[in-house]
């Protein structure tokens, strides 16, 4: 039975990716920073199948996580666990950088000290690219970043590159892009519209309000996203990859597609504040996937309206 440490594991991809792998017949680990707040999260289900350990890669200590994952002796470690907020980010950039950077780098050592070391993923960001030079972006694309989050994801994806180069160990960097699903956070834009469009075509009329309409992203499906971490890590040869469509639409788009799965028109109930853009934010940011595709044999295959469709299906009922 291959065994395997996620940190990271409550989130979206986290919780994907442990049904994925207990699937697969894994020994499922995960990292979490409360187990008292499991049973409200969204492995709650099947939390019982897992073998979970409280942490906090923020502030655990470098000689206990080395103890925990010496302990684990994981074949493989899916680090998603991340301060992933660029408004956060903008907000307290040192925490920032605490997480995504110091963090990594706890961990690539604890892993680097096993007896054997086990195969590594790191989620890293489109956000890396920031205000790239040309479009759409791949392995070779210089890193641009325009916010705190960008630049320590940059840096995170940097260490775990130069531990490969270094050591001639398997690691490997998914740089994604955006990706949703039901369990997408809240606090995100795409939620944000499909739990609007839910409610209101409940019968809540309060409106939805939003800054720039016209920014645009590259979004996949979540699900799909997970399913190329793990098989970036089933290749004879460690390499960093880009999970992505290959398409961009705009927050008009999901407008669209969430409101008019309702059958709503957008237009009647959504108020645009340009004062609620923020700044630091790339304008557009597109992936090519080709060396997934070619090495990994990934591809999306969900339609964007799909998606967008069932997330507000799903968008549990609330103000």
């Amino acid at each position: 039975m291959p065994r395997a440490l996620i940190t990271g594991i409550t989130g979206q991809d986290g919780s994907y990716l442990s049904e994925l792998l207990l699937g697969k017949g894994y020994e499922v680990h995960g990292l979490v920073r409360d187990l008292s707040r499991v049973g409200g999260s969204r492995i709650a289900a099947w939390s019982e199948r897992l073998v979970l350990h409280e942490g906090d890669l923020a502030d655990c200590g470098a000689g206990a996580l080395e103890a925990l994952v010496s302990r684990i002796a994981p074949d493989e470690v899916y680090h998603l666990a991340a301060q992933s907020s660029v408004a956060t980010s903008l907000a307290e950039p040192s925490a920032t950088l605490g997480v995504n950077v110091a963090g990594t780098e706890r961990l690539l050592e604890a892993c680097r000290r096993c007896i054997s070391p086990p195969r590594l993923f790191h989620a890293s960001t489109c956000h890396v690219f920031g205000n790239p030079a040309s479009a759409p972006q791949d392995e070779q694309t210089p890193f641009r970043p325009l916010n705190p989050y960008g630049v320590s994801k940059a840096e995170a994806t940097e260490r775990v590159r130069e531990a490969r180069r270094r050591d001639g160990w398997f690691l490997v960097n998914g740089i994604c892009y955006n990706h949703e699903s039901p369990r997408r956070d809240p606090a995100f834009v795409t939620a944000r519209i499909c739990a609007a469009a839910a409610r209101i075509a409940r019968g809540d009329r309060h409106p939805l309000t939003l800054g720039s309409l016209e920014a645009r992203r590259d979004w996949g499906d979540a699900r799909e996203f997970v399913a190329g971490f793990w098989a970036s890590l089933q290749v004879a040869e460690p390499a960093d990859y880009i999970f992505a469509t290959g398409r961009a639409h705009s927050v008009r788009d999901v407008l669209q597609a969430a409101f008019g799965s309702v059958g709503l028109d957008w237009r009647d109930h959504v108020e645009v504040e340009p004062g609620r853009v923020r700044t630091g934010d790339p304008a557009t940011l597109v992936g090519n996937p080709a060396r997934a595709l070619r090495i990994l044999n990934w591809q999306d295959r969900t339609p964007f309206e799909a998606l967008i469709a069932e997330m507000t299906r799903a968008a549990p009922p609330g103000p």
